[in-house]
């Protein structure tokens, strides 16, 4: 069948109601996804006593395509379905047998193939083809940083827990797109609530996950985009002090964000309404281009390119280039002199 976009809540409310296709192809460069979908599968399609039969797991580098589709045509023998699960499917080499196989695959069994770390080649448009016309093609694609707010308060918000913008951000900041390691984080951070108060605040960002409320990635940004050189300064000479906490490695990413961004604010036709700012920035919301008017006001476009020099310059020797000896902490205070002044 033809399909349009599939997402992740699209493939599990499927699951969930019991409508099986005959096949799943889930394949991208996060993991987590994946998992979540091919581990729903294994664990609640068939009855416990049924899996022993009716349940196989292979992995694409110890079996060949002919070898897939041998088991895949075996009838189940105590379920209506035989679940097929094939880990590393990015490994199998000749998939013509498999593309055969899709065009007329077993309505009693459910395949799912796991092809993680990639696609499928995109060359490969018939067996993309055959995949589509009879089950579930699923990219799982990494989050994009701008995304990762929402992915954290959505998450929570499903677990009837609220979070602050602030320590929204300072677990994006500290965590990063790696999904299994934020989910991980964030299920720490649930299990330390107290049932009369659903709430993460920074100070329990702080206490579970370890990132100071006061010394982070996300106030250092708030001070640079004040202006506020003995804020700034005091962070970064915390992070000197304190190099677990934070490196330049993760500060220049995100500095180098935000005043890209900041270039293309000021080219917004209507600069100075913050709702056409966020809108020419493709923003969540209104709301998130406050900080992006203060940095208007702030900071000039020609000192946002002269920034954004100077932080390819600063990335560059904290990598070594024309950099035998500079320390980070001394590289990061650099930068922040060059921004404020």
């Amino acid at each position: 069948m033809a399909q349009a976009i599939v997402t992740y809540d699209g493939v599990m409310r499927d699951l969930e109601a019991r409508h099986f296709l005959p096949l799943y192809y889930l394949m991208g460069d996060e993991s987590y996804y994946i998992d979540k979908i091919s581990n729903w599968i294994a664990e609640n399609v068939l009855q416990p006593e049924e899996r022993d039969f009716d349940q196989t797991v292979l992995f694409g580098s110890d079996v060949t395509a002919s070898q897939i589709v041998d088991a895949a045509k075996r009838y189940p023998m105590m379920s209506k379905y035989q679940v097929l699960i094939v880990k590393e499917a990015q490994n199998i080499k000749n998939t013509e047998p498999l593309e055969k196989y899709f065009k007329a695959p077993m309505p009693s069994t459910i395949l799912v193939m796991c092809h993680k770390n990639g696609s499928i080649d995109g060359r490969k448009r018939e067996y993309v083809k055959a995949i589509q016309q009879v089950g579930i093609l699923f990219e799982s694609k990494k989050l994009r940083d701008r995304d990762l707010p929402s992915f954290i308060e959505g998450y929570l918000r499903a677990r009837n827990v609220s979070i602050d913008t602030k320590s929204t951000q300072l677990i994006a900041d500290s965590i990063g797109s790696d999904i299994s390691r934020l989910v991980g984080e964030l299920d720490k951070v649930l299990l330390s609530l107290p049932e009369e108060d659903r709430r993460v605040t920074p100070q329990v960002v702080e206490d579970q996950i370890g990132v100071s409320k006061d010394f982070n990635g996300y106030e250092l940004r708030d001070a640079i985009v004040n202006r506020n050189i003995f804020k700034a300064n005091q962070i970064v000479k915390y992070f000197d002090e304190n190099p677990k906490a934070g490196s330049i490695y993760s500060f220049l990413p995100m500095l180098f964000n935000y005043f890209q961004n900041l270039m293309i604010a000021h080219y917004c036709p209507q600069k100075n309404s913050q709702e056409r700012v966020a809108e020419w920035l493709d923003l969540r919301s209104p709301w998130a281009a406050k900080d992006y008017m203060t940095g208007i006001k702030n900071y000039s476009a020609m000192k946002v390119m002269h920034i954004l020099s100077k932080i390819r310059e600063i990335d560059a020797k904290s990598k070594g280039l024309d950099n035998p000896n500079t320390p980070p902490g001394e590289l990061m205070r650099e930068l922040i002199f060059f921004i404020l002044h």
